[in-house]
């Protein structure tokens, strides 16, 4: 692998499996559905509750604004965050990606997902 994550040199028992999942899951802020898909992926991590990432193609983008926050994981990289603005309302950082995640993560790229209690609703169903 050209990107391997370092994180499993030191904890080669930490998991983050990543499955498509055909769950609805829709998002709304600002009286906007902002991400509505049937093809997300479910991250499924040591340590965390599931996260779903929601591919690119079934959001609103253009309500979004990249800042210049970003984290760092060992096991999936360095994630970007966005800015969601809709009819008057903001939400700073509620959304997050890995543009350049590790090649065990790479399906990521393409990916986004929510903090939920950032959100107006997030459902799965």
């Amino acid at each position: 692998m050209a990107n391997p994550a370092p994180g499993w040199v030191k904890k080669p028992e930490h998991r983050v499996d990543l499955y498509p999942d055909t769950k609805h899951v829709k998002v709304m802020f600002g009286g906007k559905v902002v991400a509505d898909t049937t093809a997300a992926l479910r991250c499924e991590e040591t340590g965390h509750g599931p996260v779903y990432y929601i591919p690119a193609r079934d959001m609103v983008l253009g309500l979004m604004k990249k800042t210049e926050h970003t984290t760092y994981c060992p096991f999936k990289g360095t994630a970007s965050y966005w800015t969601i603005e809709a009819d008057g309302k903001s939400s700073e950082n509620a959304i997050w990606g890995y543009e350049m995640p590790y090649d065990e993560t790479a399906k990521l790229a393409g990916h986004f997902a929510f903090y939920t209690n950032r959100v107006d609703s997030f459902e799965v169903t």
